[in-house]
């Protein structure tokens, strides 16, 4: 009998050690509960909206926002939460910030990356379209992401180049403006009239379309080569036009000095052979 009333005041006293606990803890964890749901909920509603707001401004860097405030506010949320329920917080920093060492340690290249694109971002030195020549490559942005940049080559090939590389490199946009210079050059021999070759080229290229009357094409003897007298051509463009424009020069010159007999010497050598006595 004895053992029975003493096992029975301690399952009573386990009892009540149980409704101390939940009287204490049950309001908490509610509430921790509500928040989390409320918590969740107003967070994804703040996405939503920056998602709205930032989509129609730059896409590349409203992905990259939102994700990042995303991640940032439920962080912070679930430290909330914790704190509500009565875990020590600064443990659960001081877990988070070691986590986030080691894994900075093993991903120096993946953050080196990231800071990367978050320069990229902020800064645009390029945007998706643009033709750029960076890392060897040349070619149209087809996305900016925040780790890697891709680029399709003019030749169909598609690149992804680290976007450390390219925040810590020179690279060249070739679509910041509307206008580009077109440079060619070409040589005539030393005994064909200057002028009359000067006057052809800028003939061939007021009756392009593509060339731009403002500024003004420029034909001027550049260098006085070994063989050959050269004309520098400096002549204004769009800039989607100055490929095909220089290629079609480039022909229309030849034909056009060869119909006006003007030449278009090539390196050569005379040898004089002197016979010994």
């Amino acid at each position: 009998m004895e053992e029975l009333f003493s096992e029975s005041g301690q399952a009573s006293q386990w009892m009540d050690q149980a409704v101390t606990l939940v009287m204490a803890y049950a309001p908490k964890v509610v509430l921790a509960i509500v928040t989390l749901i409320i918590g969740l909920w107003l967070i994804n509603r703040v996405v939503a909206i920056m998602d709205k707001k930032l989509g129609q401004k730059d896409p590349t860097l409203n992905k990259f926002l939102c994700g990042l405030a995303s991640s940032i506010l439920k962080i912070l949320l679930l430290i909330s939460v914790a704190s509500m329920i009565g875990i020590a917080t600064t443990s659960f920093v001081a877990i988070i910030g070691a986590a986030g060492l080691a894994v900075g340690l093993a991903l120096q290249g993946s953050l080196a990356n990231f800071a990367g694109g978050v320069l990229i971002l902020i800064f645009k030195p390029f945007k998706v379209g643009d033709a750029i020549e960076a890392q060897g490559f040349l070619g149209s942005v087809r996305e900016i992401s925040i780790l890697y940049t891709v680029i399709d080559t003019f030749d169909n090939r598609r690149v992804v180049i680290p976007n450390g590389q390219l925040s810590n490199a020179s690279l060249t946009n070739m679509s910041v403006y509307e206008t580009r210079r077109c440079d060619m050059s070409f040589g005539i021999g030393y005994n064909d009239d200057i002028d009359k070759a000067k006057a052809i080229v800028l003939r061939l290229i007021n009756e392009d379309e593509r060339a731009l009357k403002d500024p003004e094409p420029l034909v001027v003897v550049g260098s006085l080569g070994d063989s050959s007298v050269n004309l520098t051509v400096r002549a204004w463009t769009k800039a989607g036009d100055l490929w095909p424009f220089n290629w079609d020069m480039q022909e229309r010159v030849k034909k056009a000095f060869d119909a006006e007999g003007i030449s278009i010497p090539f390196p050569q050598r005379d040898i004089h052979m002197i016979k010994a006595d």
